[in-house]
């Protein structure tokens, strides 16, 4: 994953990305948002180079005007809380720190049949760590601005039913996985890997599926060993498997 450095406490006048939601990607005017007070309106803007101007678009466009104004004033918290923090850490130490977030990219799920939805979960749960995102509702509006192809047309099809849905993180990756993920995948991916067999593909193909094989076996996962005997079993005898081994007896 490619990533890059986000200093959040830059002035907002000299960062381009900070000018505010009307002038972003969200297509959002503070004209659009009467509900909102002028601190909270600020505040979303603040959170937007925090998860993401996408991020926020969907919150905008999706939660109540009561939820919108618990995502500002919870931001607002946060970041006050952060404040006393660092003043109290400062005045002990005699420094001051520097904190910085890890802007992460993550790919987007489509949904495609076999597509590997357990690795992108493990992508936004890094991503959403890195970037310090801490309130649910945030949570699932970084991961829905992931999403593309027939997974963003099922999750805002489900938000457009129902407002209340994916009330925590928890929640909508339960529902996702069980929207697109194979039945029994883990069961299949473990099944294949132990016969899996090298055949007519050259020794890179083979280490490459089997490596896929084994990252989608993620809730009760393969010990080494295992692993290990049943990749030399599959080798196609000739010099490499000889290789191996020997190199594994040497060992």
């Amino acid at each position: 994953m490619e990533y890059e450095h986000g200093a959040e406490n830059q002035p907002m006048d000299d960062n381009p990305s900070m000018r505010g939601l009307s002038e972003s990607a969200t297509h959002i005017a503070r004209a659009d948002c009467p509900h909102l007070s002028d601190p909270e309106w600020k505040a979303l803007q603040r959170l937007a180079t925090v998860i993401g101007e996408a991020a926020v678009e969907t919150m905008l466009r999706t939660l109540s005007p009561t939820e919108q104004h618990g995502v500002a004033l919870g931001f607002i918290v946060k970041e006050q809380r952060y404040a006393a923090t660092a003043t109290t850490t400062t005045a002990s130490s005699g420094t001051t720190p520097c904190v910085q977030s890890l802007k992460l990219h993550v790919s987007n799920y489509v949904g495609k049949e076999g597509g590997p939805l357990l690795r992108w979960l493990v992508e936004v749960d890094t991503a959403i760590a890195a970037r310090r995102i801490f309130d649910d509702p945030s949570k699932v509006a970084f991961a829905m601005s992931c999403l593309g192809g027939r997974a963003r047309i099922w999750a805002y099809g489900r938000r457009l039913t129902d407002a209340t849905c994916f009330g925590t993180y928890a929640e909508f990756k339960e529902e996702l996985r069980q929207a697109f993920e194979p039945p029994k995948n883990e069961f299949r991916s473990r099944a294949e890997f132990l016969d899996l067999q090298q055949g007519k593909h050259d020794v890179h193909a083979y280490a490459q599926r089997a490596r896929y094989l084994v990252s989608n076996i993620v809730t009760n996962p393969m010990d080494e060993a295992t692993k290990v005997v049943t990749f030399m079993k599959g080798l196609r005898d000739g010099p490499v498997k000889t290789y191996l081994f020997r190199e594994l007896n040497c060992m």
